[in-house]
């Protein structure tokens, strides 16, 4: 039986009590097997559907249409329910049992959406100023805020089913089989960084959005282990990928399909690339910054 020793992890007791009775771990390798294998199944059902109907499926795969964004964010949907039938035929748990309970939850994810959220709008009105020479497009500002409430809605969904998935579903049933928060905290944190190498132009840049992917899941990981909830992570989550997805993209890039401001792609006028491509670059560094205040930002205003 698990029980963190950490005091600040009190919480997370009651967190994974529902996974104590079927913590074994062929249950869970089955159910996460399950859901990336039927997952995959379901995007590439989905993606043939929308080829029959004559819809655009390369937005649809790298989110640079705001129709191809939103479908693309929409179908984290199907990951949702995948999690909610693993737990229930794998353990036999319900929905909130992944999330903690609702309402505390939802207050949890307020919180912390406001936090963070207020944190990077104020990190992008400090210099050092983004370049607005490489400003290459701006979308309509009237058409972009009336869709804003359902790319939130999307996003919404999206973090919520990786979350459920992450820091739900896998860190509760490994924090009821190991004791040690070195397992439960860093395997889900792994797990979710791994899903997101192909997210770079370039070997290295994968290895860098990996490097920062498994921290920012070790935050989210240890945020819902102080609250017991997935709100938290959930909120932190939300906060990061409204300003990442909503405001800021690379022209004709994958994920800027519902940006307001496009500026020309990075590192596109290094003709020839540059020999070396080091990994730990000022750029990496400065974002582990920003991410580690965001954390705490998301500390301070929960109080945990």
């Amino acid at each position: 039986m698990a029980r963190p020793k950490h005091m600040s992890y009190r919480p997370h007791r009651a967190f994974i009590a529902p996974a104590l009775p079927t913590a074994e771990l062929p249950r869970l390798v089955l159910g996460i097997l399950g859901v990336e294998f039927l997952y995959g199944m379901a995007i590439g059902g989905l993606a043939q559907l929308l080829d029959l109907l004559g819809l655009d499926t390369t937005g649809f795969y790298y989110g640079d249409t705001t129709a191809g964004m939103l479908a693309e964010l929409l179908s984290f949907g199907l990951l949702g329910a995948l999690v909610t039938a693993a737990a229930r035929s794998q353990h036999g748990r319900g929905f909130f049992t992944l999330t903690g309970p609702p309402l505390t939850a939802l207050r949890h994810l307020k919180t912390t959406f406001i936090a963070v959220l207020a944190l990077l709008l104020a990190l992008e009105l400090m210099p050092p100023y983004w370049d607005s020479d490489s400003l290459a497009a701006t979308r309509p500002l009237l058409p972009w805020l009336a869709l804003l409430p359902v790319s939130l809605a999307a996003l919404a969904i999206q973090t919520g089913a990786e979350e459920l998935f992450y820091r739900g579903y896998i860190q509760q049933q490994l924090a009821a089989r190991f004791k040690s928060p070195l397992v439960w905290l860093s395997v889900p944190s792994l797990l979710f960084a791994l899903a997101h190498w192909n997210n770079g132009t370039t070997p290295t840049e994968s290895l860098q959005y990996v490097i920062w992917a498994f921290l920012f899941g070790l935050a989210a990981a240890d945020l819902t282990a102080r609250t017991g909830t997935l709100g938290a992570a959930i909120g932190f989550h939300l906060a990061n990928n409204v300003i990442a997805f909503t405001l800021f993209g690379e022209l004709d890039a994958p994920g800027s399909g519902l940006a307001l401001l496009l500026f020309e792609p990075a590192g596109a006028d290094l003709l020839p690339p540059p020999a070396y491509d080091p990994v730990l670059t000022a750029t990496l560094m400065t974002e582990l910054a920003v991410l580690l205040l965001m954390w705490l930002a998301a500390r301070i205003a929960l109080r945990r």
